[in-house]
């Protein structure tokens, strides 16, 4: 004789499923309620487990039926339930004892195994309890202020503060300038700057793209005097050359040709993939630096970015797109346009209007979770004396509240050559 294990929401259900699968000739010999196994088991409903048998020949089910017939008489023959188990284990050839022993057992597995769920169930609530039960330390506290005072988001706040916990020990922990100089070092581990410096060669294309209104005709001008007007010690001015796709702006084209007859620096436009690829073709081998400037688009128009990019595919793969954004976008909108430029490839954020902003917080956060670097910082609208390479430095000593020490911070991140703009010849 096999036993059967069918399983349902109720002994209902389960005698209901018992039925539709092997007929009305069955035998129940025990029925238990159960939750389903592991921790997560703890909070789900109780269900019912029905054990029984088939009897080989149905004069065997019929001592069930006997059982029943003698419970709605006085007979004193009538058999309890135990002794009907008995019995109808014996007829199917089991050891009755055997049998229920094995229940027995089980029975017994099943309050311990429950003894043990309900004592993970007490850990887990004190664990889940446990954060809010015990404050932070003072230090920690402060911490979480200052980062909230300065835009950062939740999540960078939490990491911040998980590590914290994890690698300061108490002695530091309870020093709140040296809690401030570890927070302040691990800020800047997490803002990574664009290495424009191996890039500084004959032939480089830079493409600004980006929404509507952050500067990017601006910044192609600046990029453009830098670079091809003023020289320094370590170069002569470059050959630039400025090419606009922004034709349907009212003035954009107009704008750019006046920036570049006061510069001398030719300016020419395209509004298609085909004559963009000959403006590159033209000129990239007599050139140092091709600047792009393109349509401002709405993070949410997707077919008209998608337009944009087939056009910039010309430039071809070795061209360097940055994503211009202002750093006084809206927190609720930066991982939006991050997102939704991506499609383009963007391999650095150029940040304009740094002057603004109150707080940068947001903007370090977004750039760290989608692990983007900062390529050049644009803080005022003169040509070209607003703009500059981005670094670390420049990102700490505009944090709030934080008491920075200037030349700890230039020492833990050097960036006197990477922040000025010696494009050497010789690299060429």
């Amino acid at each position: 004789m096999e036993i059967l294990v069918e399983r349902g929401v109720s002994k209902g259900d389960c005698l209901e499923k018992i039925k539709n699968k092997y007929g009305a000739w069955f035998t129940v010999l025990r029925e238990k309620k159960y939750k389903p196994p592991g921790i997560l088991g703890l909070f789900s409903k109780e269900k019912v487990e029905v054990e029984f048998f088939i009897p080989a020949q149905r004069g065997i089910a019929g001592l069930s039926n006997n059982y029943k017939k003698n419970q709605d008489t006085d007979d004193n023959t009538t058999l309890n339930f135990e002794e009907e188990k008995k019995r109808v284990l014996k007829a199917a050839g089991k050891n009755p004892n055997e049998v229920l022993k094995k229940i027995k057992d089980e029975k017994d597995k099943e309050v311990s195994q429950q003894k043990i769920l309900e004592k993970l169930s007490e850990i887990q609530e004190k664990i889940g309890g446990g954060s809010k039960e015990k404050p932070d330390h003072p230090s920690l506290i402060r911490i979480n202020q200052m980062l909230r005072q300065n835009d950062f988001s939740d999540k960078y706040i939490a990491n911040i503060l998980d590590r914290a916990r994890r690698e300061l020990p108490l002695e530091i922990i309870e020093d709140f300038k040296s809690v401030q100089n570890h927070i302040l070092k691990w800020i800047g581990e997490s803002i990574q700057i664009f290495d424009t410096k191996s890039r500084e060669k004959k032939g480089r294309i830079i493409i600004l793209i980006g929404p509507t209104g952050v500067g990017k005709t601006t910044t192609i001008a600046k990029l453009a005097a830098v670079y091809g007007v003023i020289e320094s010690a370590n170069r002569s001015s470059l050959t630039v050359q400025m090419i606009t796709i922004d034709a349907f702006r009212i003035g954009a084209q107009e704008q750019l040709e006046m920036i570049g007859n006061v510069m001398e620096i030719p300016v020419s436009a395209v509004d298609n993939s085909s004559d963009l690829a000959m403006e590159i073709s033209l000129h990239r081998e007599g050139t140092d630096l091709i600047l792009v400037d393109t349509i401002g688009r709405s993070p949410k128009d997707s077919i008209k970015l998608g337009e944009m990019k087939e056009i910039l595919d010309a430039c071809g793969s070795k061209a360097e797109i940055h994503l211009v954004l202002s750093a006084s976008t809206k927190t609720s909108d930066i991982s939006h346009i991050l997102q939704q430029f991506e499609p383009f490839g963007y391999q650095a954020v150029l940040l304009t209007k740094f002057d603004e902003t109150r707080h940068i917080g947001n903007i370090i956060s977004a750039l760290s979770e989608r692990n983007k670097p900062v390529s050049y910082i644009t803080d005022g609208q003169i040509v070209p004396k607003d703009i500059s390479k981005a670094t670390v430095v420049r990102f700490l000593i505009n944090l709030d509240d934080f008491r920075i020490d200037r030349d700890e911070i230039e020492t833990l991140f050097p960036a006197a050559e990477t922040a000025n703009f010696q494009w050497s010849m010789k690299e060429n």
